[in-house]
């Protein structure tokens, strides 16, 4: 046992030896070396470290200790990859006289090499792939996109860098130029466009043959928030963009010359003054309509000036059905086609309901409406040419009714030669009154 321990000792006694022998001592020598020399050349050494061509010196030693530490891949030993997306393609060709497709807009790049060529290669890009298409003729040919290499020691992988492209003869057509106004519920809603005059009324369109048979209008895209303080007058717009369209409103891409008008945009304010008419719906339980009073009587509406001078009142419709009492209606105005502005947008209509009576209206001539072109048309009897007309309301508006307003027809449509028997319909301009023919139906003859 105590042999054992004798032998463990003496192994470590050893070892410790060894270490202070070809560590220790060593290390201990050359910090007494470099002591000795700075207390012996102090003042030597800092003359040297004063002295401008010796830092000079010093410094590009340290500068091509540094260099070709680099070149010798001392600073980085692993490959990497980095990714340059959307780097834009770039065809060399003829783009007056051919149009080619088939080429992406952008493409891919994948760097491969050590860590710092490829961190050199990303800070110093080209940006652009390359294709040169110098003469090719008109056809589909394969290609090649080629990247300009920044770095010799990188590998450059283009994603798809082989593609079938196809080459056109570039063609030029004349086309009428016209426009669509865009955001125009944006516009204030007094005001209206009322002309646009483009600063052209042809453009030229190119491109391949099939591309310009396609296209169906050139059109000025004539946008209302470009104004800038849109009111009555005139404006102008420049830079306006042309776009092409085919049949289905598809954008055509094709070549347009030039790529802007200018426009003069006319905006004008028409409004019109109208009256309110107040239609009733339905029929007052045991009742009849006497009075709808609205409160107001008159409105002015904006709009389109074509569609104002077909307007002639603002109809309000006011469901009377089964109604047994006076009664005041609140209604909110409806816009009629082409009308962007109405001055009043609610309104009250004031409904007073009378005794129903009737009275006979004799003698009304009966019309005919929708005969087809080239017939004529006659009552078989003599007494089927004007009817009586009963009509139901209150006193104070029957006593007022005139009677020229009573109108009595029969509607033709569909028929041909021969003899038919047709209902006979009436209408008032009296809103408040129900109109009915004493004579149901009466028979006509329809001839060429």
């Amino acid at each position: 046992m105590k042999k054992t321990s004798k032998g463990k000792k003496n192994i470590f006694i050893k070892i410790a030896n060894l270490f202070d022998k070809w560590v220790i001592t060593p290390i201990t020598k050359l910090i007494l070396l470099i002591t000795d020399f700075f207390k012996n050349n102090g003042h030597s050494f800092e003359k040297v470290l004063t002295n401008r061509q010796s830092l000079v010196i010093i410094s590009l030693i340290g500068a091509l200790i540094t260099f070709f530490a680099i070149d010798n891949k001392f600073t980085t030993l692993d490959n990497s990859a980095e990714r340059l997306y959307g780097q834009k393609v770039k065809a060399i060709y003829n783009e007056e006289a051919y149009v080619v497709e088939g080429l992406p807009e952008s493409v891919d790049v994948t760097l491969i090499g050590r860590k710092w060529d490829v961190y050199l290669a990303k800070q110093y890009p080209s940006n652009e792939v390359t294709v040169d298409l110098t003469g090719l003729s008109p056809g589909t040919h394969q290609v090649t996109l080629k990247y300009k290499e920044a770095v010799s020691s990188v590998d450059y992988q283009l994603d798809n860098s082989n593609i079938s492209i196809t080459i056109y003869e570039k063609i030029s057509e004349n086309r009428e130029l016209t426009y669509d106004v865009m955001h125009k519920d944006h516009l204030d809603t007094k005001l209206n466009i009322e002309n646009v005059t483009l600063s052209r009324g042809t453009v030229v369109i190119k491109g391949a043959g099939y591309k310009l048979s396609e296209v169906a209008s050139v059109k000025a895209l004539v946008d209302v928030d470009n104004i800038a303080r849109p009111n009555v007058g005139s404006t102008t717009l420049a830079d306006i963009p042309l776009v092409a369209y085919d049949k289905n409103g598809n954008v055509v891409d094709v070549e347009i010359v030039p790529k802007t008008v200018e426009a003069v945009i006319k905006i004008a304010s028409p409004s019109k003054v109208v009256p309110i008419r107040v239609i009733p719906e339905g029929t007052p339980d045991g009742k009849a309509v006497n009075t709808l009073t609205p409160s107001v009587k008159e409105v002015t509406i904006y709009g389109d000036e074509q569609a104002l001078k077909d307007i002639e009142y603002l109809p309000v419709t006011i469901d009377v059905s089964n109604v047994t009492d006076n009664k005041t209606y609140t209604v909110n105005l409806t816009k009629p086609t082409g009308v962007r502005e109405i001055s009043v947008k609610t309104i009250t209509v004031s409904l007073t309901l009378d005794n129903i009576l009737s009275k006979e209206i004799s003698g009304i001539r009966i019309r005919t409406t929708n005969l087809k072109e080239g017939y004529v048309v006659q009552a078989l009897n003599e007494e089927y040419s004007t009817v009586s007309v009963i009509v139901n309301g209150s006193k104070s508006v029957l006593d007022a009714l005139d009677t020229s307003t009573i109108t009595a027809y029969v509607d033709l449509t569909g028929l041909t030669e021969g003899e038919h028997e047709v209902k006979v319909q009436v209408t008032g301009e009296d809103t408040r009154l129900t109109y009915t023919s004493r004579v149901r139906t009466i028979r006509v003859k329809i001839t060429k």
